[in-house]
């Protein structure tokens, strides 16, 4: 029996969707990559919202039979909203994936996780053949850093274990995520911390040395990745 949920007719992205227009017209692009049978991983994030809208548009008017896989929960709700079907990495491998990113340096390299669902999509990733990263103009950066911090995943109990072992690396500045709509720090998807933090300068072996630190469950770095980049313009 399928629930009939009024909240979930009404659900809405949770903070205002920037350059909205240049999104949707990337989302097209994605959307043109379906096809009959495919699996596909989903990250996070306003930009993959309209990618759901394109493709499930063409499930509706092509009879299509694809699935999901959810990088988090509030995408694996719009998908039930749309009436995508999904699964889950323990049963089903995803052909392609895609999602946006919040820095993109010259290499392809990536900072993602502003969204909290950084180990979901680094899994995804790693997880699919192919992967394409949609952006817009003002995620591009010369260098790792210019405009945002890397997030990085905790187990709560090891807070103060990871900020001392992060400061052996040329930290600036190390925060705690506090919510918005709920008192004390942000949980992620998986239940834990998420801190952001600041490089003087991001080096190449950073990504692995502070998944190395233990506490860390994995940290929004993305270097070296095998990714296409489609920027919206």
């Amino acid at each position: 029996m399928k629930w009939n949920s009024n909240l979930l007719d009404h659900l809405q992205w949770s903070d205002t969707i920037i350059n909205k227009e240049a999104k949707q017209k990337v989302a097209q692009q994605i959307s043109e990559k379906v096809k009959n049978g495919d699996v596909i991983g989903a990250g996070s994030g306003s930009t993959v919202i309209w990618r759901l809208y394109a493709i499930a548009k063409r499930i509706k008017d092509e009879h299509l039979t694809v699935q999901i896989i959810p990088a988090s929960l509030e995408i694996a709700m719009t998908c039930e909203n749309l009436n995508i079907p999904v699964t889950t990495l323990l049963t089903d491998k995803p052909g392609w994936c895609f999602d946006g990113a919040d820095e993109v340096d010259p290499n392809n390299s990536l900072i993602k996780g502003r969204g909290g669902a950084l180990f979901k999509e680094k899994l995804l990733i790693r997880s699919s053949a192919k992967t394409y990263i949609l952006v817009d103009e003002t995620k591009i950066v010369n260098k790792l850093g210019t405009n945002f911090p890397v997030p990085i995943e905790i187990f709560p109990g090891s807070l103060t274990y990871v900020e001392t072992a992060l400061k052996e690396l040329n930290v600036t500045e190390i925060t705690l995520r506090l919510a918005k709509g709920k008192d004390g720090p942000v949980i992620t998807e998986n239940g834990n911390f998420l801190l952001d933090v600041r490089f003087e300068d991001i080096k190449a072996d950073y990504e692995r040395r502070i998944k190395s630190i233990t506490g860390v469950i994995d940290s929004g770095l993305f270097i070296g990745y095998d990714v296409e980049v489609l920027v919206a313009k």
